[in-house]
This record gives C-alpha cells, structure tokens and sequence, in this order.
C-alpha cells in the first residue's frame, strides 16, 4: 500500500482541501515548526465565521520540515491530530498541503453515565478519541432514575443512596422493582463522580480542546430524587408523599431550591457555556393529584399540567441566564412555551430542530434514526441486545443535519451528535463496540464539506481508521464482519396509494403501487417491504430466501410466528408489487 494511500484512508474527517506533493518525510525526524496568529493565515481565513477560523489550519509537510499555521491554539491543535492520524501507520508519511476548517461548530458525542457508569479512565480515553476525531462537545448525561453521578455538597444522598443499585444492567434493576443500595451493599452496582475528579476531567478535555457539557435531567426522569428526599416529592391531599414519582414536583418552592443549589455546584465546576437540562419524556401522572401542583396551576391560571413544565423550564432558563450560561434542552421543551434563548437537541426526528430553527432558536441535530448509537449497527441476529432499529455506520454517515432547512433557518444549526444511551450498554468495552466506527461518521459529517466524498470513499478510511484504533487499545466493532444489508442504504417518500423510493444521490429510482403507505428498501437490485420499519432488510422480508429462514427471522424480530406455508404460498406478501431496478 502506498503512503499516499494510506493518507488518504486514514484521514477521518476528510479536510477541505488536500493537495499531495513529490516526496516524503520521516515524521519522527523532521522539524515541526507552529506559526500561530500570523497575519497571513488570519487574512487567509477572513472569510470563515468565528467558530470555524478559531479551528482553521493550514499543515504542509515536506521532506525537511512540517509547517503548522493557524489563526489560534485551537487551530494548530487540530493540526497535529491530523498529523497525528497520519502516522498511525508509521512515521514516514507522504508530503502534502492540507487547508481545513469544520463545517459545524458543535460536533458531539453523548455518554450516558446514569445508566451504565464507567469511570474517569474510560471518561479521559474517549476524549482522547475524541480529540482524534476533531470532536469537539463531551455531553455527559449524569442524572437519572438509575442513578445520580455526580456529588452534590448541598445533597449528599443524591450520591450515598441513588448512585448505588441492585443489578447491573438497566433492565434487572428495572425488572426487580428499582432498588436502590449503598456502597456498602451486597451485590451493589454503582459509582459516582467527585467534584475533584470531574474537575480534573474537564481539564483534561480543555486541554484537548473538548467541552463538557453537563446534563441534569429535570423534570422527568427524576425518580432517584424522589426516592432519596420524598419530603420533595408530589403528595397527595391526604398527605401521602410519591417517591416513585418519575417527575419532579413543579409545584413546590423546595424544588427550586434544590435545583437552583444542585446548578450552582454544577457550574461552579462545568464552564461550558452550555448547562443541559433534560426537558424530555416527563409524563406528569401524579400532578394531577398533588396538592402542590394544583396550587401552583391555581395560582399561575394554568388548565393543564403540561403547562407546569414549562413553567419549570422558563424559570430554570431564567437562573441559568442570570449565571451566564445557556440552557439546553431536548425537543420536548418546545411542546410547553420554549424561553427566548434556549437551544434545542432535537432527537425526535428533525422535526423539533426545524420548527425551533423556524422560531430563531439555535438548534443541535441528534435524531434517533440517524444519530442514537444505542441502536443495532448490523443484523440483529449477529449482534448484542440493542434499543433501536438499524443504525448502520451508513446509515450514520448518510445524515445531512440540514436537509430540509431553508438557508436562513439553516443558520440556526449549530452541529450534530451521537447519543451513546446505556440502558443495554453495561460495560465500557461494549460501549466503545457501539462508538466507534459510528463515531467516525459523526465526526466526518460534523467537520468536512458536504460532498467531498462517498460512502464509498469514506468506508475503507473507517476500516483502517478502527484497526488503528484496537492498536490504540479501543474496543471497536469489526467493519471486515459487517454484512451487506448494514453497507445498503435507501430512503422512501411515500403517501397511500404511491410509493417513490430515492437513493443515495437523490433520484428516483423506483415507484409502484401499494395500497397502504410503506417502507420500502433496494438492495441488491430489488425493492422489499419494510414489514417491521426497521429499516433493515430481514430474511422475512427477502422471497428469495427459504420460507422456514424466513418464518424463523421474523418469530426472532417480532415474537409473532408466522407460518412457513404463508411465506412459501405468498399470502404473507405479494413480490408481484416489487420490480427490479
């Protein structure tokens, strides 16, 4: 292989301009020389926003010597990780001009601690990956029902009592009726962050020009507040207190309080600009009957208790922008009166990015079908429990943050994000087997022009890019493994009565009658019914296959057995409908 290819497929994200040069250098001899703040290079990136020249670098390696230019530290750090990259498979690397700068400005990675905690090693060595990667955001989901993470002066039960539980896995602790433990329990799974070692992690970060971005879940997904301090809890009218309540109380004062203190601890060590705060998935069963909220509702006018939320919401906003910091929220924020300034992670599809854009919000592109790596990134038989349908490394690399923006709204997008959920993700080997290649398309989609490269471009530089990793002491999944369905990709548009189905370029490629509305795939020339809207092409849903493989899979997928014979005598389906492409 070629020096020259090996540049080539080892570069993730792909820079905005590469010009290779005659020649070679050996990287671990040769001079390198940094020139940062200089004139010419600010003059060179005038035209760049704020956010992409603070990154912008221009790295031209020759046989006697290696030239760093940027406008910043930043800039030239970003340099040396694409150097770096470079001589991952050895120091002699072929001379070139590279001029980059990212596309976005926010280019993240999530990692749910609450469910799964893993601990400052595994914290710093994925900023270390990240760094690698010209990932920029480390959002670190650390409060929910299955456990606060980090210590809190003014609450330390929130971490003696809820960072500890019975049962390792999610599902366990849920299926045993949430218990919670102390570190001194038998069988106790748990841990928790220290305000010193979060410190010390987001020096590390800033060192590698990575923010941390904290996320305090309010009001949903609060059951371990709950459980810890009942007397802050929903209570009933003849004085029962709800510790299982997955909400916060919105209606008493003491919740304020408790909030408000937790923030002030939080950002006294977090100076991100941003303070994430949850916002999603509160279901509101017991404010209707707590005496506090009702009192609340009565007081402020309010006819429905969703309206408590975003009462909640707007005065958090409120604190937070006093502190001069930026609230940051999931899409649901946008259901109960979003505050002026509040940004928006939609992860409900895109749907809460574009109607939050529309509303001049900033907006964080993360939606599940694209950016949840918690979900499968192959077939469903060859892989560990996951939450998801298909999330492919291609489907991954297929997303476009601002497909179906208008330019002005367009404007609003501060970046992407993979979410990294940990319900069925116990270990921090298996939780970098769901990173990492996936976090490769993140990064490339977050820093590089859009159309630089293919897919097909792109996918050898990520095989190459994940055995360097595993050198590196990475636990990545195995591309050379990765069947062709996961490599396939298809989009549909569709309305009852027509199907037009668009591939990768943007054509259309196939219309034909069905009678309800469907997904439809192409792979291998064909077109097949999404059944289940995985988006995955299954053995069931393949006539090409046996009836019995087919009956199998599907019993597999959906818990429903379906007999061979309807397979075998097309009652289950008619590929009359299907035409080859």
């Amino acid at each position: 292989m070629s020096y020259l290819l090996v540049l080539l497929i080892l570069l993730i994200p792909s820079p905005v301009s590469y010009t290779s040069e005659k020649g070679e250098c050996d990287a671990a001899r040769v001079r390198v020389v940094e020139k940062v703040g200089k004139k010419a290079f600010l003059k060179r990136t005038a035209f760049l926003a704020d956010f992409a020249r603070e990154e912008a670098y221009a790295l031209t390696v020759r046989p006697g010597r290696i030239l760093i230019e940027a406008a910043t530290p930043t800039g030239a750090f970003r340099a040396r990780k694409s150097l770096e990259q470079m001589r991952l498979e050895g120091d002699r690397i072929p001379c070139c001009t590279i001029f980059d700068y990212p596309r976005f400005r926010h280019r993240g990675l999530l990692i749910d601690e609450s469910r799964s905690f893993k601990g400052l090693d595994f914290l710093k060595k994925q900023v270390d990956a990240m760094a690698l990667l010209k990932l920029n955001r480390l959002h670190l989901h650390l409060t929910d029902a299955a456990g606060w993470r980090l210590r809190i002066e003014a609450y330390p039960a929130l971490t003696d009592k809820a960072a500890w539980r019975i049962g390792e896995r999610y599902i366990d602790w849920q299926n045993a009726g949430y218990p919670f433990a102390t570190a001194t329990t038998t069988g106790a799974y748990g841990g928790f962050y220290t305000r010193e070692q979060m410190k010390e992690l987001v020096a590390y970060a800033a060192e590698r020009h990575v923010e941390i971005i904290p996320e305090i879940e309010m009001p949903g997904h609060s059951m371990e507040v709950n459980r810890t301090y009942p007397e802050m809890a929903c209570e009933t009218s003849d004085g029962k207190a709800l510790p299982f309540s997955w909400d916060l109380c919105p209606g008493r004062d003491e919740t304020f309080t408790f909030l408000e203190t937790v923030l002030s601890e939080v950002m006294e060590i977090f100076p991100s600009r941003y303070i994430h705060i949850g916002g999603d998935e509160a279901v509101m069963k017991d404010w209707p009957r707590c005496v506090h909220c009702k009192a609340r509702m009565d007081a402020e006018g309010y006819t429905d208790v969703k309206q408590l939320q975003g009462y909640l919401v707007r005065r958090i906003e409120a604190f937070l922008r006093s502190k001069g910091r930026t609230m940051l929220g999931w899409d649901e924020i946008l259901e109960t009166g979003i505050p002026e300034g509040a940004v928006v992670m939609s992860w409900r599809g895109t749907s809460g990015g574009k109607k939050a854009a529309a509303a001049g919000h900033d907006v964080i592109m993360c939606p599940t079908a694209y950016c949840y790596l918690d979900y499968y990134q192959d077939l469903i038989r060859k892989e560990p429990k996951a939450v998801g349908p298909l999330n492919s490394l291609h489907r991954v690399w297929s997303f476009e943050p601002a497909e179906g923006f208008s330019d002005l709204d367009a404007g609003h997008i501060l970046g992407l994000q993979g979410n990294l959920w940990c319900e069925w993700v116990p270990t921090v080997s298996h939780a970098e087997y769901m990173l990492y290649p996936r976090a490769f398309a993140i990064a490339e989609t977050g820093w590089s022009p859009r159309g630089n490269d293919t897919f097909e471009g792109f996918r050898p530089r990520a095989v190459s890019l994940c055995k360097a990793f595993r050198s590196l002491g990475y636990n990545t999944f195995d591309l050379s493994t990765e069947s062709e369905r996961a490599q396939s990709r298809c989009y549909e548009v569709g309305r009852q009565g027509y199907q037009v189905i668009y591939q990768e370029k943007g054509g259309v490629t196939l219309s034909y009658y069905h009678a309800t509305p469907a997904r439809v795939m192409i792979f291998d020339g064909w077109a097949f019914l999404d059944r289940n809207g995985n988006e995955a092409l299954d053995l069931f849903e393949d006539w090409r296959k046996q009836p019995g493989e087919r009956s199998d899979d599907y019993y597999r997928l959906t818990g429903e057995r379906i007999p061979p014979e309807k397979f075998a005598s097309g009652e289950f389906d008619n590929p009359a409908n299907a035409k080859p492409l």
